[in-house]
């Protein structure tokens, strides 16, 4: 047992001090200026980990957790903290990042646009099945890896919380359970719900008389699947998704636009934050509305949610190298009537951006959303070449965004703001919209 001053945060928003001896220690659940006592879990070359056994002197931002499964559930990382504390604390983490790994001195990065409804937010659940006890059950994979039965989520929204709670009630019926993983449900703004069982059979058994009492019991069920898995999923809808009963599809829309969302697409889980998001991404391009002769390439474009709302303000060209997000791209851009205002283009972001430079197209902007890892080297040398006058960054990840734009900086660009945008409440997570400009010489 230690007695540790909390001084910092780390990257998942645990609290970090130092041993006599000058050693790191990271603590879960502590929050800087606390003072604590901390059992030593797990010690490594340069740090070790710490559990917090008892809190000496609290800090003015503590508070107790409405949620009853925190922090065992795992699912959030800030409950016991206030909103506006880890608010702050994001901004830090992208300040810091910015100072340390980028190389900017006193960047200006603003305060986290924050969720106006931090509860409930979430369009999109994933909760695991498991048999415990000889009884299937439905919950989250905790901290310790196992599942935890769950009757509610403060995070997720009130129809897919009585989707968990009517399946788990269900499962008992099914006489296959024990091949069921997950549950995954999905739900627009108008509240209709879609819902996703998988499992590593081939079939779901007794899926019609399941089906039945799902739509009598939930009015709001609009689609009803079951995916089987690969052998080694690597996320939790990696397999192929039978329709079992409903539509095929939810609609959803963003930025005035509609998109029809299938179980494996990609889409926003908070949307509302989502439009805020893009909203200033575009804005800080500085592209005059309905500028026909403006044209900007969309990096990592996905299934071209954010290409479609610029289109209104420039000829926009998608780049994305998932064959299936293309497809959705295309027939998005049809379903708006903006199919003569962008264009998508299946392939390496890397590799395209580069090819239309070369064969002589030219582009006065540019949006790139990278995934976690960032951008490709040969990407972000393609936007130096060229010389875009401005280019605005989305990213999910504080760490690879300085590193991009340390190599942004080399280039000739220099940073005018970063913007946080609170998309995921009470968790590390942190998206960023970056604005940086050509320095002209």
């Amino acid at each position: 047992m230690e007695e540790i001053l909390i001084t910092g945060v780390g990257s998942q928003m645990q609290g970090v001090g130092r041993q006599k001896n000058g050693m790191a220690v990271f603590v879960p659940g502590a929050l800087p200026g606390e003072r604590v006592q901390v059992e030593i879990k797990r010690r490594a070359e340069r740090y070790c980990e710490g559990e917090l056994v008892r809190i000496l002197a609290p800090s003015e931002a503590r508070r107790s957790s409405p949620c009853p499964y925190y922090p065992t559930c795992g699912g959030c990382n800030a409950r016991h903290m206030s909103y506006a504390y880890s608010l702050s604390m994001k901004r830090d983490r992208v300040r810091d990042a910015l100072v340390r790994l980028g190389g900017i001195e006193s960047p200006n990065v603003l305060p986290v646009l924050e969720c106006e409804n931090p509860e409930r937010y979430r369009n999109k659940a994933e909760y695991a099945i498991t048999i415990k006890n000889g009884h299937p059950i439905v919950g989250a994979r905790g901290t310790d890896k196992s599942v935890l039965a769950l009757s509610d989520c403060l995070l997720q929204r009130e129809n897919s919380v009585a989707a968990l709670r009517l399946i788990s009630d269900l499962l008992p019926c099914v006489s296959n359970a024990q091949d069921l993983r997950g549950l995954v449900t999905r739900e627009n703004r108008k509240g209709e719900l879609m819902l996703i069982l998988t499992g590593i059979s081939p079939t779901l058994c007794s899926a019609e008389v399941l089906s039945k009492r799902l739509f009598s019991a939930l009015p709001a069920l609009k689609s009803f699947y079951y995916c089987r898995l690969k052998p080694r999923p690597t996320h939790a809808l990696d397999g192929e998704c039978r329709l079992i009963s409903g539509s095929r599809t939810l609609q959803e829309t963003i930025m005035g636009l509609e998109f029809s969302v299938s179980p494996q697409s990609f889409f926003q889980v908070n949307p509302e934050q989502a439009e805020r998001l893009y909203a200033l991404a575009i804005s800080g391009l500085d592209l005059p509305e309905n500028h026909s002769e403006a044209r900007v390439f969309d990096a990592y474009c996905g299934t071209g949610t954010i290409s479609l709302a610029m289109a209104s303000h420039a000829h926009v060209t998608g780049v994305e190298i998932v064959p299936s997000a293309i497809h959705d791209a295309n027939a998005n851009a049809r379903r708006n009537g903006l199919a003569h205002r962008a264009r998508f283009v299946l392939g390496d972001a890397a590799r395209e951006i580069p090819r239309l430079i070369s064969s002589g197209e030219h582009f006065d902007a540019a949006i790139v959303d990278p995934p976690r890892k960032g951008c490709d080297r040969a990407l972000i040398d393609s936007v130096i070449a060229c010389s875009l006058p401005r280019l605005a960054y989305i990213s999910c990840d504080p760490a690879t965004l300085a590193r991009d734009i340390r190599l942004l900086s080399q280039g000739g660009y220099r940073l005018v703001w970063a913007q946080p945008v609170d998309m995921f409440p009470w968790t590390a997570h942190v998206e960023c919209v970056v604005l940086l400009s050509k320095v002209q010489k």
